[in-house]
């Protein structure tokens, strides 16, 4: 097939880590076979006038045989205008987006209108899509992102760090309930606490005993500081998959994540514990049960090999490929 992928997200020179999750689905099905064109913006700056270029590249794409479309709107809207069947992905922020932002209801329902297939990336975001726009029932599937087991694997670690040595790699924002896991850090009072990322919250984090702020690192360095923890944390407010979590426990490493969202769906007992995100002492209480349990996790990584790349770019492509029939049928 030949394929477009549009994209408001994708690995660049200036964030090698945005989209991550989108560039290893494209290159799992360029494995298969298939010719993949890109129109995607691959850095965050620029505002709102990035999608007027993500437009204009969308535009000067060459004929495909389908498009795949990563983000209801705007990705969606721009590549709903392509005279070709249409394949969208919903990550979360763009269902979280429906009713809360005038006019992106609207927006959103023409794009599911026109998808002959809407992939979401947990069983927890279909749901929440089809409350929020029924729409899409009927109509959606449940596909996540993956994980690439060749990439993610235990590796040399980037630093010795102190154990029990806990982790979070994500964005230092409110969702990601950063100060509260830091406030459950200081509670169980052990160990070093390390954060790879970057955000509007890292000031609420620096000076804490045991507590350092590593910044962002490119993605091919995220499997070396996986290897340098014990556990990896991830007690977001709500977690629509959880892409960093599963790429821990490929790394053998067991987790402690959100039980509001997709983690429920992959992160097993034997894997790690899942929280009430709000509540600082059960959170607590969390970390000494993971730094507990067996380090390598050899179970976190059979957990997390249910959910091969490869093994979703196969469910993918035979979404792709039914449009494209349905399409010319």
């Amino acid at each position: 097939m030949q394929i477009l992928l549009v994209s408001q997200m994708y690995p660049g020179p200036a964030d090698p880590d945005l989209g991550s999750f989108v560039a290893q689905m494209e290159r799992a099905l360029r494995e298969r076979g298939h010719e993949i064109d890109l129109a995607v913006l691959d850095r965050r700056a620029g505002g709102k006038l990035r999608f007027l270029e993500l437009r204009r590249r969308v535009r000067a794409a060459p004929s495909p045989d389908v498009v795949w479309a990563h983000f209801l709107v705007p990705a969606g809207l721009t590549a709903s205008k392509i005279r070709a069947p249409l394949v969208v992905t919903a990550h979360g922020r763009d269902v979280r987006n429906i009713g809360a932002i005038p006019g992106v209801a609207h927006f959103t329902r023409e794009v599911v209108r026109q998808a002959s297939t809407v992939i979401a990336v947990s069983e927890y975001l279909r749901r929440e899509l089809e409350e929020r726009l029924p729409e899409a029932r009927g109509k959606t599937e449940v596909v996540d992102s993956g994980v690439d087991l060749e990439r993610f694997r235990p590796v040399e670690p980037a630093e010795q760090l102190e154990s029990p040595a806990f982790l979070h790699v994500g964005s230092l924002t409110e969702r990601k309930n950063v100060v509260r896991l830091a406030d459950a850090f200081a509670v169980f009072g052990r160990g070093s606490l390390t954060f790879v990322g970057d955000g509007p919250l890292r000031a609420q984090l620096e000076g804490r005993d045991r507590v350092r702020i590593v910044g962002r690192v490119a993605h091919d360095e995220v499997p070396r500081w996986l290897s340098a923890a014990d556990v990896v944390c991830g007690p977001a407010l709500v977690e629509p998959f959880g892409q960093s979590l599963l790429e821990a426990m490929a790394c053998e490493r067991s987790v402690v994540a959100t039980r509001i969202g997709g983690p429920p769906e992959f992160v097993t007992d034997k894997a790690g514990v899942l929280v009430d995100p709000l509540d600082i002492e059960e959170l607590a209480r969390a970390l000494g049960v993971a730094s507990g349990l067996p380090l390598p996790n050899p179970a976190a990584r059979a957990a997390a090999a249910k959910h091969d790349v490869r093994l979703q770019a196969e469910r993918v492509e035979a979404i792709l490929q039914r449009a494209v029939r349905d399409r010319r049928a």
